[in-house]
């Protein structure tokens, strides 16, 4: 595992952006977290130049209908997320593994350091993919071994961590500070006791498994992204802020 996820590290600062935006315009961050169709390995190059860490977004659940390999898998996935206009991927089989592979592939080659694996909590215990669980953890060692040196963060699935940690580098938590609802589209701040709870539990976590907690919260406006920094300041733990849509690099300044 990179050296690089040392506990004793400063905060960083972090970026989750998946719009394409321009190379030069990213700069400054710790781990920035991009969409890897977005950009060749010039632009790539572009961004390592003025940020430590580039990691390449994946998802190890779901193939949404407008990604390049979903025509590959659409006649094998699982069924359908409509929140996201994304489908279930079927890791029991072979096919599924390769495509995702060769995506892993396309991403070392452009200069990626590393892999976000996105749903990984579909595979918990109240996950649409729940009886994939083992199929999740084989790809993980699969993928570890593979690809030795590199860089991986799990997007949730906490209660799968005394499983998975010791193929990742990293886990990424959303809404803990803030909460946003798809059904009305609302942002907001999340309870205080829950938040506090939840906080107390990635601690306890983050202490057991000695690894890196990086959190993702929404806010669509100035009072509430400063509510949430109010809320982490006190906390020794990496966190990104922005849209739901993660399309844009953010701006709260005004």
């Amino acid at each position: 595992m990179p050296s690089t996820f040392s506990k004793n590290d400063e905060k960083s600062t972090v970026l989750f952006c998946y719009g394409k935006v321009k190379a030069e315009t990213i700069k400054n961050y710790t781990y920035a977290i991009l969409e890897p169709l977005n950009y060749n390995s010039a632009a790539i190059k572009t961004i390592k130049k003025t940020n430590k860490n580039v990691l390449a977004y994946i998802s190890l659940g779901e193939v949404n209908s407008q990604a390049k390999h979903y025509k590959e898998l659409k006649d094998i996935v699982l069924g359908k997320n409509n929140n996201w206009d994304s489908y279930y991927l079927d890791l029991k089989s072979e096919k599924t593994k390769k495509t995702l592979l060769s995506l892993f592939d396309d991403a070392f080659e452009k200069g990626f350091d590393g892999m976000f694996l996105d749903n990984i909590d579909n595979f918990t215990q109240f996950g649409p993919q729940k009886a994939d669980k083992n199929e999740l953890i084989a790809f993980l060692k699969l993928m570890n071994k593979k690809y030795p040196g590199k860089i991986f963060f799990q997007n949730a699935g906490l209660e799968l961590l005394d499983q998975t940690n010791q193929f990742i580098d990293g886990v990424v938590v959303e809404s803990v500070a803030s909460s946003f609802t798809f059904k009305d589209k609302k942002y907001s701040l999340r309870d205080k006791k829950e938040f506090e709870n939840y906080i107390k539990r990635i601690n306890d976590l983050k202490s057991k498994f000695k690894t890196r907690f990086v959190l993702v919260e929404y806010a669509d406006t100035k009072s509430l992204y400063d509510k949430i920094v109010n809320r982490l300041k006190k906390h020794n733990l990496d966190y990104f802020i922005g849209k739901i849509d993660l399309q844009t690099i953010p701006n709260f300044k005004k």
